[in-house]
């Protein structure tokens, strides 16, 4: 632990900065050069299998919302046929 670099942070009593932040703690893990190619790779296979899983997802939930369609049809018919069962009772009695 002795060979790790001491980070000092000065500031002000109003809270600003005394130096401008060293831009070397910002640049990332390649100092600015571009990630290797795997890498790239491998971010966009994972990127492009969310995008499958999502696409997969939104494929079933379309699927079962069609297939409720003949349902919501069948319970329908049912709930007019005994409303106008009801007003026929109704009126015969």
């Amino acid at each position: 632990m002795e060979n790790r670099k001491k980070l000092i942070i000065d500031m002000t009593t109003e809270g600003e900065f005394v130096d401008p932040p060293q831009t070397e703690y910002f640049r990332g893990a390649f100092n600015g050069r571009r990630a290797p190619l795997t890498e790239r790779i491998g971010r966009t296979a994972v990127v492009v299998a969310v995008l499958a899983v999502l696409l997969c997802v939104a494929a079933l939930a379309l699927w079962f919302a069609l297939a409720l369609i003949p349902v919501v049809i069948v319970s329908s018919a049912v709930a007019w046929a005994a409303y106008r069962f009801q007003l026929w009772r109704a009126r015969r009695h």
